[in-house]
């Protein structure tokens, strides 16, 4: 019984009748509430990220020992005549099975009329020759990829 005694409430308190949970039962279907009442958010399933990400994050100059200078590769004298020796020796052109930085932008210098690419988790292959934007001085890499050239997304 409560301790409310106030002359004219004629009410019965919760407590007599089980407290709010027994009045909320008798006037709503409390097992289809609780079937129905939103959850919440599920859990977060990881492993999509751990299986995109590298193994080791690079640094910066990542690439020092896994290219070598542009200007060595006679091929590329012929192919890219706007260029002089000393804009080939900046361009550090990745070996064959380098490990591409997923979400990094690359340039084939093979076929520079596709313009540059977001690279998805892969290697460098030995027909290609690609140059990675982040090493690369940016007014070489206009005079190559175009500026303001939006890199589409390489897909698998």
């Amino acid at each position: 019984m409560s301790d409310d005694y106030s002359p004219g409430d004629a009410r019965q308190p919760y407590s007599d009748i089980g407290g709010p949970a027994a009045k909320h039962a008798q006037t709503h279907d409390v097992r289809h509430e609780q079937l129905t009442n939103p959850k919440g958010p599920g859990p977060i399933d990881t492993s999509f990220a751990e299986q995109m990400e590298s193994g080791t994050p690079r640094e910066p100059g990542r690439y020092a020992d896994e290219s070598s200078a542009a200007v060595d590769d006679k091929d590329l004298h012929d192919r890219l005549p706007q260029l002089s020796n000393d804009e080939l020796a900046r361009l550090p052109l990745l070996d064959p099975n380098t490990q591409l930085e997923q979400g990094s932008v690359y340039l084939d210098l093979n076929q520079l009329d596709k313009g540059p690419f977001k690279a998805l988790a892969r290697t460098a292959s030995r027909n290609e020759r690609l140059i990675a934007k982040q090493p690369t001085d940016y007014l070489l890499w206009n005079r190559l990829a175009g500026e303001d050239v939006e890199p589409a997304i390489e897909r698998p």
